[in-house]
């Protein structure tokens, strides 16, 4: 989950350069594609690994 965390804090990061108002952290997550979570999975596999 931390991931997922680090993904949004970058989201939110962007946001408020740009003067954009964030989606909350859920809803943030329900929105990733199928390719997304993949590859938040597969980086959290990797970094397990180490």
């Amino acid at each position: 989950m931390i991931y997922y965390e680090q993904g949004y804090s970058i989201y939110v990061e962007k946001c408020e350069q740009f003067g954009l108002e964030p989606v909350n952290f859920r809803y943030f997550v329900n929105q990733l594609s199928p390719q997304q979570l993949l590859a938040y999975n597969n980086y959290a596999i990797q970094q397990e690994m180490k």
